[in-house]
């Protein structure tokens, strides 16, 4: 099984719960319908990894704030990487097809340490460089469906186990990228730092 860190432990999430299309700029960019309802895919155990790959010309970044579960509730945060095959998700979305061939393949959840967190999410936010240029930033008041209102929604179907990871959603300024780019995600809640991620593509 493949883990994440988490003060120091490791730990296997069973699966990865994303939500699509959460920030209105970024259904905007991409030229999407704004949804009726919340979009929920999922990631399995295979798709994470600390190590962030090139998959191609094709691929592109999407930054989120990630939530780490453990007995029904929030107790950590992290910064992951959705990687998307655009050119595989623009055709199995034109012919009304699941996504899975696009996002959930193995090493398409890159994820950095996550750190304990219980308290309000309102004041979070965080920001994504590449090559030291400024490439997304987001908080919590631009998503259209806020992190107790997801887990509530996943709760509604489907049982959260502990270890399991919830991707918020990425805004606008979803990007390709190449070998040798340099990401750094900064996580704060209000003026404090909570979290410092970096990672190489190999």
């Amino acid at each position: 099984m493949n883990t994440i860190t988490f003060s120091g432990r490791q730990i296997a999430p069973s699966k990865v719960v994303c939500v699509g299309r959460n920030y209105v700029e970024h259904i905007e960019e991409l030229g999407n319908e704004m949804p009726e309802n919340m979009v929920l895919f999922n990631k399995p155990n295979s798709a994470v990894t600390s190590t962030l790959k090139h998959f191609g010309p094709e691929t592109r970044f999407e930054g989120e704030l990630c939530l780490l579960i453990e007995g029904g509730n929030i107790v950590g945060l992290g910064f992951g990487l959705d990687l998307t095959h655009a050119d595989i998700q623009n055709r199995l979305k034109a012919k009304g097809l699941p996504w899975e061939r696009a996002k959930a393949f193995d090493g398409a959840a890159v994820f950095g340490s996550f750190v304990p967190f219980d308290g309000p999410l309102d004041d979070v936010r965080f920001e994504l460089y590449r090559n030291d240029a400024l490439a997304q930033h987001a908080d919590y008041h631009l998503m259209i469906y806020k992190p107790l209102e997801i887990l509530d929604e996943i709760r509604s179907f489907m049982s959260l186990e502990d270890g399991d990871i919830v991707m918020t959603g990425t805004p606008k300024g979803v990007a390709t990228y190449e070998k040798g780019d340099r990401f750094e995600a900064v996580v704060y809640n209000g003026e404090d730092k909570v979290l410092r991620t970096h990672w190489m593509c190999k």
